[in-house]
């Protein structure tokens, strides 16, 4: 921690909701001016705030699995510096600080103006922004497919100037453009992005003429040891001690092996060790995770014992350290796939490490929740328009029962943070409609609290599509807590046009023919308590 006196905690407050308010800002501008109902209407993006040295200041409220990773996404771009005004850098590579290839990542150096004619103008920090694009090419619509390499998944882009002294470095954009399925809507994506970062700029710049360039600095410093501070706190009230728990993903898409996910917690003195050690090796499909999504699941949780006032940035990650075995499921080499990993594998983390908690904790965590984002990606031809088309959505579960109450009902939980895609602006947008859209009641486990009911969505598809789901807990529902029954484990069922129902595995890829549904029932959360009788 800095040995730097501790600033007013009235300024310190000020300066972390004026930080927040420029990621805030940026993520308002990216959702209202986005093309795809998935950025536009579900708001799958992130937007965050790093000081010059590439260091996390401030983020919105956005996605977990996008905020947590993004430090890495800025280490990675750095290489390319030295920087102008109006450079922006993009990159998607998982390897390169990305999560998974539909997750684009645009990072901008901010500049202070000059004091003089010919002075350089000096570095403020980076704006930075993550939307999960709906398609960006790979083996099937919406690029999250059943692959067994990374290249089957879509285009990998390396960290590249996407801008350059705020000129389109057009090359990029035409590569881009002509390896996707839709290239409009990603054209119009990828300008609100930049539209973002304009605003990002524009509001850090503002600041920097209210309060000057030295005190900005000042307090984007002060926060990150100000975070420090109360994340050791919050550990400090957790037993020192060794703490283990292990979950397993259903299977990895291409056998029904169960995949393990082991940890071993350590805490001590402040701090906290994640030990992975014992965790399945790396598979030949999808669910890999990279290391940035692990971690970013990992920060997650831990961030979920301060208080909800708490800022979140660089400094709340400096007293959590990891040991992450190379070549297994949670920190993958390339050119294994990993769009399952960072939507699918990351919950499962979270579920492993909430476990582990509750041997420290006992009764201040919550049972599992649904466990899963329940991804779902429908593409083809829209004869109609005249045009490709590929959509992706999450679908919401039921949450884990706590002490305090019982779980919500059909609700995003942990790493995703998405809205749903209203069922008007998708019959609007694509060649398909929802003819179910309902709770699953009775899907929470029971419990003295009783876990949150999952939901039902049905599309019909009047002519064939193409379809890729991509869920768990269909095999072992979310755990119950202190005696709590676990949810009702999630399922997926095709229905052929002639009625006949197929059910389907956790993980699958579906050539739909015309006049055939796909029905997605999703996970209930696990109760908490045993049941009062009488």
């Amino acid at each position: 921690m800095s040995a730097r006196a501790r600033p007013d905690p009235t300024t310190l407050a000020v300066f972390h909701a004026l930080f927040a308010s420029v990621a805030d800002e940026m993520g308002v501008t990216l959702g209202r001016t986005a093309h795809s109902p998935n950025i536009k209407e579900r708001r799958d993006y992130s937007c965050a705030l790093f000081d010059a040295e590439g260091e996390l200041v401030a983020q919105a409220a956005h996605i977990p699995v996008h905020l947590g990773a993004m430090p890495l996404a800025v280490q990675a771009a750095l290489p390319l510096a030295p920087f102008a005004p109006g450079d922006v850098v993009i990159l998607n590579d998982p390897y390169l600080g990305g999560t998974h290839l539909p997750d684009i990542t645009l990072v901008s150096p901010v500049f202070a103006k000059a004091r003089g004619r010919g002075r350089t103008r000096p570095l403020l920090g980076y704006a930075v922004s993550r939307a999960h694009h709906a398609d960006v090419g790979g083996m099937s619509p919406g690029s999250m497919p059943l692959a067994t390499e990374l290249y089957q998944e879509g285009i990998v882009i390396p960290p590249l100037r996407l801008l350059n002294r705020g000129r389109r470095n057009q090359e990029v954009f035409s590569l881009l453009l002509r390896n996707v399925r839709t290239p409009d809507e990603r054209q119009g994506d990828l300008d609100a992005q930049l539209a973002a970062h304009a605003t990002g700029e524009a509001r850090l710049l503002g600041l920097v003429d209210r309060y000057g360039r030295r005190e900005v600095a000042r307090q984007m410093s002060a926060l990150q040891d100000y975070a420090e501070r109360l994340t050791r706190a919050a550990i400090a009230g957790i037993p020192n001690g060794t703490y283990t728990f292990e979950d397993w993903l259903d299977d990895d898409g291409l056998s029904d092996e169960p995949v393990p996910i082991r940890l071993r917690l350590t805490v001590r003195r402040h701090t906290l060790h994640f030990d992975f050690t014992g965790t399945a090796d790396e598979r030949p499909s999808s669910v890999n995770a990279v290391a940035a999504v692990t971690r970013s699941a990992v920060y997650y949780v831990v961030r979920c014992l301060l208080d909800e006032s708490a800022p979140t940035n660089q400094g709340s990650l400096r007293p959590i350290s990891f040991t992450l075995p190379e070549g297994s499921v949670l920190n993958a080499r390339p050119p294994r796939a990993v769009s399952a990993g960072n939507v699918e594998t990351s919950q499962r983390v979270v579920d492993v490490v909430l476990g582990a908690l509750t041997k420290a904790l006992g009764a201040r965590i919550p049972a599992a929740s649904a466990g899963t984002m329940n991804n779902v990606t429908i593409g083809g031809y829209d004869a109609e328009r005249g045009r490709p088309f590929a959509y992706y959505e999450t679908l919401a579960g039921g949450a884990g029962a706590g002490p305090g109450g019982d779980g919500l009902t059909a609700v995003h939980t942990h790493m995703t943070n998405t809205l749903n895609t209203p069922v008007e602006a998708l019959e609007l947008t694509y060649p398909f409609r929802v003819t179910e859209y309902s709770l699953r009641r009775g899907s929470g486990g029971e419990g003295r609290h009783r876990g949150g009911d999952g939901l039902v969505r049905e599309y019909e598809f009047p002519s064939a599509a193409e379809l890729t789901i991509m869920t768990e807990r269909r095999r072992r529902g979310p755990w119950g807590l202190r005696g709590g029954n676990a949810g009702a484990v999630g399922r997926d069922t095709l229905i052929e046009p002639g009625g006949r129902r197929r059910r389907l595995p956790s993980k699958a890829h579906i050539d739909a023919p015309a006049g055939s549904r796909l029905r997605i029932e999703t996970p209930g959360g696990g109760g908490w308590g045993r049941a009062r009788r009488g």
